[in-house]
């Protein structure tokens, strides 16, 4: 099998795959809202001669393109969703919003979907061109940030008959991706009082406000109490309006609850749900609470980490010019020192004191990551969360990193969406894009691999297997 030919394969469309990212980069649609983005990548899929089921396990927007027949089926997972409030012109090394509050790009999906795609056309025209048995599939998995999308699909049995997926995401160097991530439950709390004049007669009135932030106030002592990996987070929705002379008779806020395990997520889940519960005793009003979604703790694959690490290896990172170096020390002077010092602390956790000193003489020599980070499989937890991990618990995964940002680029910034569009995103998307078609590859002329990779996905999983951490009932939602 030569993989020279899905490199080559993903080389030819490169200027297509560049100019749809760059597409999606502006359409900039939030969770469950991606008619514009979804669209792209479906009229991509068909003139691939993909067929394309829509709006999948009742899930707005999102898509399965699916081509061949037989097994092994493999499954490329894909997103184009964005993050609020990151409007940002491009190419710029200075904060500059293109509309003031509109949406961006914060997290590179708008690559993640594209090179995802490449990966899974390179595969299909390879078993085509060579007469091969095997399913090539396209997941578009709408509503990652924050609306856990592909957990919808998962409850729905979107992914059944899945042997692997595959997928990638953008950062700021070139790893193969291990450990776990942090399950979590997101929800709102509604608190209903009553209204009355705040200067006439107060006594009348019972304020929700009060009823939500003595919430928070018992949240927050709750912190020192729960274990130190669990995180737990709030955003206050309706505060009760603008008439400070008016007891407030509601107000609503959302709880994002974040732990490494789903029986850890619903255990906090239920000490808040207490919470919430006095609060309204003390305040005499009424509480409501509403799931909005969750999302379980990534299982990883080591068995499928190896394969993927030895085609990063062979393949080889994209080797930046000096206009991509110099904007890059650019953008690296609007960082902190925290934020550029994060790495550091980063690879010395990981790799050990001699290891990730050595790696950070290696990162030293410029602001763009040049080489593949070493293997280093590990079963330590990364304080985000994504909904990938509900896939893994139905098939073994895996998932690489691709150096599309400066060393330091912080997450779900600014710096990230003037970075989007630049010759090392693009770059970067398609050498992720290489690594995902050659490991599919691998898979399929390794039945061997694939079976050890189910072997070691059914010992994590246990008896039990997947349970869905999203009720029954609970529907994916647009952000309010």
């Amino acid at each position: 099998m030569s993989k020279q030919e899905l490199y080559q394969d993903i080389d030819a469309k490169a200027p297509l795959y560049t100019a749809a990212s760059d597409a999606i980069w502006s359409y900039a649609e939030l969770r469950f809202e991606e008619a514009q983005s979804a669209k792209k990548l479906v009229e991509l899929l068909h003139q691939e001669g993909f067929t394309v089921a829509e709006n999948v396990g009742n899930v707005p927007y999102a898509f399965i393109g699916s081509h061949g027949s037989g097994t092994p089926v493999i499954g490329f997972l894909g997103e184009y969703d964005a993050l609020a409030g990151l409007s940002q012109k491009p190419g710029l090394s200075a904060k500059e919003a293109i509309t003031p509050g509109a949406c961006g790009h914060g997290c590179g999906h708008h690559l993640l979907g594209v090179g995802a795609l490449a990966a899974a056309v390179a595969l299909k025209n390879y078993l085509q061109e060579h007469n091969l048995p095997g399913t090539v599939k396209y997941y578009g998995c709408p509503g990652e940030e924050g609306g856990s999308g592909k957990a919808f699909m998962a409850r729905e049995g979107v992914f059944a008959g899945l042997d692997t997926a595959i997928t990638w995401h953008s950062g700021d160097s070139n790893a193969v991706a291990s450990g776990s991530s942090l399950a979590n439950i997101q929800v709102y709390f509604r608190f209903h009082g009553k209204s009355s004049h705040a200067g006439g007669s107060p006594h009348l009135g019972r304020s929700a406000l009060d009823a939500m932030e003595l919430m928070n106030v018992g949240v927050n002592y709750m912190r020192e109490h729960m274990i130190p990996d669990a995180r737990v987070h709030y955003a206050m929705i309706d505060g009760g309006g603008k008439s400070p002379n008016v007891v407030q008779a509601y107000a609503e806020q959302l709880y994002l609850i974040r732990a490494p395990k789903n029986d850890q997520v619903k255990e906090l889940f239920e000490r808040v749900i207490d919470i919430a519960r006095g609060a309204a005793l003390m305040t005499q009003t009424q509480m409501e609470y509403q799931v909005d979604k969750a999302c379980s703790n990534l299982i990883p694959n080591h068995t499928l980490e190896r394969l993927m690490y030895a085609n990063m290896v062979a393949i080889n990172p994209p080797q930046p010019d000096a206009s991509s170096i110099e904007f890059a020390q650019k953008m690296q002077t609007t960082l902190t020192q925290a934020e550029l010092e994060g790495k550091e602390r980063q690879l010395l956790e990981r790799y050990g004191h001699e290891e990730g000193r050595r790696l950070l003489t290696e990162l030293a020599k410029g602001p763009l990551h040049t080489f593949v980070m070493p293997l280093k499989s590990h079963e330590s937890c990364m304080h985000g969360s994504t909904d990938v991990s509900d896939v893994s618990w139905l098939v073994p995964t895996i998932q690489c990193n691709t150096a599309c940002w400066a060393l330091g680029t912080p997450g779900h910034s600014w710096q990230q969406v003037s970075q989007g569009k630049e010759p090392q995103a693009h770059a970067a998307m398609l050498y992720a894009a290489k690594a995902m078609a050659a490991t599919a590859l691998d898979l399929f002329g390794n039945p061997e691999a694939l079976a050890a990779a189910k072997q070691e996905l059914a010992e994590r999983t246990g008896p039990t297997g997947y349970q869905c951490p999203i009720p029954e009932g609970v529907l994916p939602s647009k952000v309010k």
